[in-house]
């Protein structure tokens, strides 16, 4: 039997309510812990536009894997990934279990499937930065398409961070990116039982717009202005969600009613590539939520915490 804590992941799109039913889960059984799975809720500060659990719920339950850098800083899917495994150690020897909730995939993937990760070359890096100032996230992306075609067509021609990483590692090992660990293609046997949330995609906008406008109502705008009074945001931290719009409209580029709206735009678009990223894993067990997520699938998590000693197959 595995020396690991039992872990579930509650995986879906955004504002489909994967914190919620994690949060009934660890209060009905008293010895679960939350590991957020979230690229940009370990920046402290980053608390409404990131929809990062209140104090009151931190409280309630403890959460895992918050607020671990500034939000001037970088952070990797490297150091997230060994911050994880610390953190199944000291679950382990406390004997508690674990609900993994959020909807970052690599992030995701890189600590179910413990995925073998590239190197870092800061000084490839910097210079790529330099470049893309230069020529722009599509110019880098032809570039990346040449080196290594199946890294590109995973990646958007614009998200710049994942670009100039891709580069980095092809550049700096000589390898192919795609080449390291078994690939995002690869589903192996894993013994964190995942469960996704599925809902009407007519009702999911509908959520994601209401879960913006409330965010917005929280004083978004005011976190983002004053993130950037003190800490600054880095180059990674600054296109976050929500963040990158206000900034926008604080340096005046649109207004407000323009930022918010271009906010539940790319939410909406955020959310179908999480569908399709977590739909291509064939061991994710799926639930159609018709209303309320935490009565449907409260249960589900409850059950399957009970029996994840073994290991889940793919397909």
């Amino acid at each position: 039997m595995s020396t690991l804590p039992r872990r579930v992941a509650v995986v879906g799109p955004t504002a489909s309510g994967k914190s919620s039913v994690a949060m009934a889960v660890a209060e009905r059984l008293g010895d679960v812990e939350l590991i957020s799975v979230d690229s940009m809720q370990v920046y402290r500060g980053m608390d409404i536009g990131t929809a990062k659990p209140s104090a009151t719920e931190r409280a309630r339950v403890p959460h895992r894997l918050l607020d671990l850098v500034s939000p001037a800083d970088e952070f990797t899917v490297a150091e997230f990934q060994r911050a994880y495994r610390s953190t199944l150690d000291d679950l382990a020897v406390r004997g508690r279990r674990a609900i993994l909730v959020g909807g970052t995939g690599l992030y995701h993937r890189a600590v179910i499937d413990d995925l073998d990760l590239p190197g870092e070359w800061p000084d490839v890096r910097e210079r790529l930065l330099a470049e893309l100032a230069d020529v722009g996230p599509e110019a880098m992306h032809a570039r990346l398409v040449g080196l290594d075609p199946d890294a590109a067509a995973r990646m958007e021609p614009t998200n710049e961070r994942r670009i100039v990483r891709a580069l980095e590692v092809c550049e700096g090992s000589g390898r192919r990116f795609s080449s390291f660990g078994p690939g995002l293609d690869a589903y192996p046997p894993t013994d964190v039982v995942q469960i996704g949330l599925r809902w009407d995609r007519a009702v999911l906008t509908e959520r994601i717009a209401a879960r913006v406008h409330t965010m917005v109502a929280d004083g978004l705008v005011d976190e983002v202005r004053d993130i950037r009074a003190t800490s600054g945001f880095s180059r990674t931290a600054a296109q976050a969600l929500g963040y990158k719009e206000i900034l926008e409209h604080l340096d005046g580029a649109c207004s407000l009613d323009e930022a918010v709206d271009q906010v539940v735009v790319r939410t909406r678009q955020f959310a179908i590539r999480q569908l399709r990223w977590f739909g291509r894993d064939p061991r994710v067990r799926w639930v159609d939520v018709d209303a309320d997520p935490v009565a449907e699938v409260t249960p589900l998590v409850v059950e399957a915490l009970d029996e994840s000693d073994g290991v889940s197959p793919a397909g």
